[in-house]
């Protein structure tokens, strides 16, 4: 007689993400987001959506991981229905994700707006979306010293590296 042993494992897989916007013209109604979070001294991005460029990161990253398009495939038909909150594009991805996610770390690229001061507000923010502790969420920003046109002031350029333990 065989005897069957079913083991349970735990393990963490990994998504990457990365998006990229460039700014409006000074003086346009739409306002910038980056984390959920609305900088009034900056114009917005050029995108369909909001243009938050560090909550389609997330949503690339949760791609990389369900191979479920959001943002090249869902995204496109919400916008189309007039559905352009980038919350609304992560709440989509998130019902395709399996298992939980413990970290999430997000850097971005941009000469503006200056971001230092509200890292914490978009990290509250991000935490509250995911669910998971705001300690669980890491955010960098670099300015790029004018090398690229992000660094130049043209627009913003996030990356995203999620953590997700699941079991198996």
């Amino acid at each position: 007689m065989k005897v069957r042993y079913h083991i349970r494992m735990n393990y963490t897989i990994t998504g990457i993400g990365q998006d990229s916007h460039r700014f409006l013209k000074e003086g346009g109604e739409k306002p910038c987001i980056i984390g959920g979070v609305v900088f009034e001294d900056t114009p917005g991005m050029e995108a369909d959506s909001d243009g938050d460029v560090f909550l389609h990161a997330i949503c690339n990253a949760i791609t990389s991981i369900t191979h479920v398009p959001i943002l090249g495939g869902k995204a496109i038909d919400m916008c189309k229905a007039g559905i352009c909150n980038s919350t609304k594009y992560l709440e989509t991805a998130l019902e395709d994700l399996k298992g939980e996610i413990v970290h999430v770390a997000l850097t971005l690229e941009g000469f503006k707006p200056r971001l230092q001061k509200r890292i914490d507000e978009m990290r509250a923010n991000i935490a509250s979306l995911l669910k998971i502790d705001v300690s669980s969420v890491g955010i960098t920003v670099t300015s790029g010293d004018k090398l690229t046109a992000f660094g130049r002031g043209e627009g913003l350029m996030a990356y995203c590296v999620l953590s997700v333990n699941v079991e198996k």
